[in-house]
C-alpha cells in the first residue's frame, strides 16, 4: 500500500495530481466548444442523418453511449484498488482517449457513424481515466484540505483549457470560407480537435511523473481473474450501500443535478450552432470565458464552502442553474452577447459544483477502497448521460431545442430538493463502519 504520510498533502503530490486536469482539460473544451458545432456543420452533410437533426443525434448519441459505458467504470475502480495500479490504469487511458482525439479530426465529411464511433471511444478513455484520477484525491488529500485540494484541480484544469482554447480560437478567428483561402474554418476546427489531443499526451507525463505509483508485489491476473474481483466487489460495494442512507442520498441528489451540468456541457456548443444559429468563433469565445471565469469560480466557491459548508455552497449554485436553464430558453436567435453573458455565468458555478461536489463525496467514503468508490462516481456521472438522452428525445419530439434546453432545469430543482436532505456529517461518520477485506486469492476475494 502507499505510504500515505509520503503523498497526503505534500506539494509536490498535488500539483502533478491537478495537472492531470490541466492535461485533460483541452478536450473537454474542444468537445463543448468545436466538436458538437463541427459535427452540425461539417460532418452532417444533410440537413437530417437517420431521420433525426445533428442537435437531436448528437445529444442522443452521447446520452446512449455514456449509458453503454457505465458498467465498466466500478469494475476498473475495483480492480485498481486490488492492483494497487491506480497510475498505471490512468496512463493507459488516458493514452487510448488522447489517441482517439487525434483520430476525430481525420474522420471525413459526411461520414457520421464513423464520427460517432471515434467520438465514444474518446470519451471512454477520458471517463476511464478519471476513475484513477480521482481515486488518487482521498490518498493525497486529508478531511480538512480536500475542498481546496479538489478545487485547485479544477482550477488548473480550467486554466490549461483555456489556455488552450485561446490558442484555437485565434486559429479559427483567422480561418476564413473565402475562395481561395489558405485556413478554411473546417481546417481550422480539425487542427484545434488535433492539438487538443496532443495537448493531452503531453501534460500527462508532467502530472505521471509526479504520482505515486503504489507499491508492494502485484501479482498478474487473467482477464476473467480481474472482471471476477471487479464484479464481486462492486456487487457487495452496491449491495451495502442500502446501510448508509446519507452516502445513497448523495448520489442519487448528484446523478440528478449532474445530469443538468453534464447536459449543458454536452450540447451548448450543437444547441448554440443550430438554435440559435450562431458562428464557431462565436461558440469558442463563450467557452472560452467559461474557462477564465470557472478559475476565479472555482477558488471563490471553495472559500464559500469554509464558511458555509460545501453541501450549502453546491444548493447555492444549483439555484443559479435553474436560472441559466431558462435564460437559454428566451435567448433570440443570433443573440451572441446574451449568449456570452450566460457563458460568464456559467463559467463561475462549473467549476464550484464539480470541484465542491467531487470533494464532498471524497469526504464520505473510505480511503482504503477509494478507486472503486471513484469509480462507482464515474457511473453515477454515466447515468447523468440521461440528460443529454431526454434532451435530445424532447428537440427530436418536439422539433425545438429552447423546450429541450427548458427541460434541463428540471434536474437541477429536483437534485437541490434532495440534496437539501443530505446529512453530511452522518455520512462522514459512517465511513468507518465500512469493512473490505482486500485479500484476493484465484481471482476471488477471501472472506
Amino acid at each position: 500500500m502507499t505510504n500515505e504520510t509520503t503523498i497526503r498533502n505534500d506539494k509536490r503530490t498535488i500539483f502533478g495530481w491537478a495537472m492531470y486536469d490541466w492535461a485533460n482539460s483541452a478536450y473537454i473544451t474542444i468537445f463543448g466548444a468545436v466538436i458538437g458545432a463541427f459535427f452540425a456543420g461539417t460532418i452532417m452533410t444533410e440537413d437530417t442523418y437517420w431521420g433525426l437533426s445533428s442537435e437531436a443525434l448528437f445529444s442522443i448519441f452521447i446520452g446512449l453511449g455514456s449509458i453503454v459505458l457505465l458498467l465498466a467504470m466500478p469494475i476498473l475502480g475495483a480492480v485498481a484498488d486490488y492492483t494497487n495500479a491506480k497510475r498505471r490504469f490512468l496512463r493507459n487511458f488516458a493514452v487510448v482517449g488522447a489517441v482517439f482525439t487525434l483520430s476525430i479530426a481525420f474522420v471525413p465529411d459526411g461520414q457520421v457513424p464513423a464520427f460517432l464511433f471515434v467520438l465514444v471511444v474518446s470519451q471512454f478513455g477520458f471517463v476511464a481515466a478519471n476513475v484513477f484520477y480521482d481515486g488518487f484525491l482521498p490518498e493525497i488529500a486529508s478531511d480538512d484540505t480536500i475542498d481546496q485540494v479538489s478545487s485547485k484541480g479544477f482550477a488548473l484544469g480550467y486554466l490549461g483549457g483555456g489556455l488552450y482554447l485561446l490558442m484555437a480560437l485565434v486559429l479559427i478567428t483567422l480561418a476564413s470560407d473565402e475562395p481561395g483561402a489558405a485556413l478554411s474554418t473546417t481546417l481550422a476546427a480539425r487542427i484545434a480537435i488535433f492539438g487538443s489531443g496532443i495537448w493531452w499526451m503531453i501534460f500527462s507525463i508532467v502530472s505521471l511523473a509526479r504520482l505515486p505509483s503504489g507499491s508492494g508485489a502485484t501479482r498478474k491476473r487473467t482477464l476473467g481473474e480481474y472482471a471476477s474481483i471487479g464484479f464481486s466487489r462492486t456487487l457487495e460495494t452496491t449491495r451495502r450501500l442500502k446501510d448508509f442512507p446519507q452516502l445513497t442520498r448523495f448520489i442519487i441528489a448528484f446523478v440528478i443535478y449532474n445530469s443538468g451540468t453534464g447536459t449543458v456541457i454536452a450540447v451548448s456548443g450543437v444547441y448554440a450552432s443550430e438554435t440559435l444559429e450562431l458562428e464557431l468563433q462565436t461558440i469558442a469565445l463563450a467557452f472560452l470565458i467559461v474557462q477564465f471565469v470557472a478559475v476565479g469560480g472555482a477558488f471563490l466557491l471553495g472559500a464559500l464552502a469554509n464558511r458555509i459548508g460545501p453541501k450549502a455552497s453546491v444548493m447555492v449554485t444549483l439555484v443559479v442553474w435553474v436560472g441559466v436553464a431558462v435564460g437559454a430558453f428566451f435567448l433570440p436567435v443570433g443573440a451572441s452577447t446574451g449568449f456570452l453573458a450566460l457563458a460568464a455565468v456559467i463559467g463561475f458555478v462549473l467549476g464550484g459544483v464539480q470541484a465542491l461536489s467531487r470533494s464532498l463525496y471524497g469526504s464520505m467514503i473510505p480511503g482504503e477502497a477509494s478507486a472503486e468508490f471513484f469509480g462507482f462516481y464515474s457511473v453515477f456521472s454515466k447515468l447523468s448521460g440521461f440528460g443529454p438522452l431526454i434532451f435530445g428525445i424532447v428537440a427530436a419530439t418536439t422539433g425545438s431545442g429552447r423546450a429541450a434546453i427548458l427541460s434541463i432545469a428540471a434536474f437541477f430543482i429536483i437534485g437541490l430538493v434532495l440534496l437539501s436532505r443530505v446529512n453530511v456529517e452522518e455520512a462522514r461518520a459512517s465511513r468507518e463502519e465500512w469493512e473490505f477485506d482486500t485479500q484476493v486469492t484465484g481471482g476471488q476475494e477471501d472472506r
